[in-house]
């Protein structure tokens, strides 16, 4: 029906899913141009760039007709779009700029069904192939279907992590590698001991409390050092590869 049974496997397995963020292509036939490459997974971004709802409805539903996971990030904790992400088909949200315990807890009432949250029940959505359910069955079903992880990129998210990775109903935590070490005043200098450290503390949080974890931003000589039990790593994102891999091209044919 879903890919929830691929993407528990893929979660399920030593080896991390790395995928592509979509800042720009909002096709469905992005989904294709991912997969093929080799990607595990797309994350429409709706936080940075021209990318909204409309673009990542047509990308998700391809991307469950696919068998190939798409993931949202919004806004932040108080974006409007919270839980219809999933309504429209989305598999995964991510939060950015998490920053407390309470704006965990408000991400979950969003996006969780009672008795853990509060989310307001739709009609039928692509992500169960618009079954006509009970509403006992569509909330069960759901909820099982979708992923949620908060993204810890400041100095109040850091210090507030282990409270943040016990909140029940978030998933995952994320790390946004350039806004953390921004957050911590070390803009730029991602391989800063600061910051190394602050890796450290996140995935270790996220252990504790049988979260996953997850990495966006990390150059990928910083994987083995920053990130070795990541289980999910966003390695790029469709404007990064066109504009080097076409500088690539330019400069060789230029030679």
């Amino acid at each position: 029906m879903t890919n929830s049974l691929d993407t528990e496997q893929k979660q399920n397995s030593d080896t991390p899913r790395i995928g592509i963020a979509f800042c720009i292509l909002g096709r469905p036939e992005a989904v294709l141009l991912a997969r093929g490459a080799g990607f595990d997974f797309a994350v429409v971004d709706m936080e940075h760039g021209p990318l909204g709802m409309d673009a990542l409805g047509q990308v998700a539903t391809a991307g469950l007709a696919a068998n190939f996971p798409v993931w949202a990030r919004v806004g932040g904790p108080r974006s409007g779009d919270l839980a219809r992400v999933f309504d429209c088909g989305a598999t995964g949200l991510i939060v950015p700029h998490v920053d407390s315990v309470a704006e965990a807890r408000e991400i979950v009432r969003a996006c969780r069904f009672a008795p853990l949250g509060g989310r307001s029940i739709p009609g039928p959505i692509p992500t169960l192939d618009y079954a006509l359910l009970s509403a006992l069955d569509f909330c069960d079903q759901a909820d099982r279907a979708v992923s949620i992880a908060a993204m810890i990129e400041s100095a109040a998210g850091l210090e507030a992590v282990d409270e943040i990775a016990a909140v029940d109903g978030i998933d995952m935590l994320v790390i946004g590698t350039n806004d953390l070490a921004d957050g911590l005043g070390l803009r730029g200098q991602v391989e800063h001991a600061t910051v190394l450290a602050a890796f450290g503390r996140i995935a270790g949080a996220a252990a504790r409390h049988g979260k996953e974890f997850g990495v966006m931003g990390l150059p990928p000589h910083l994987i083995a050092s920053h990130a070795p039990g990541a289980t999910l790593i966003v390695a790029t994102n469709d404007t990064n590869l066109l504009v080097g891999g076409g500088a690539q091209e330019v400069a060789r044919l230029r030679s």
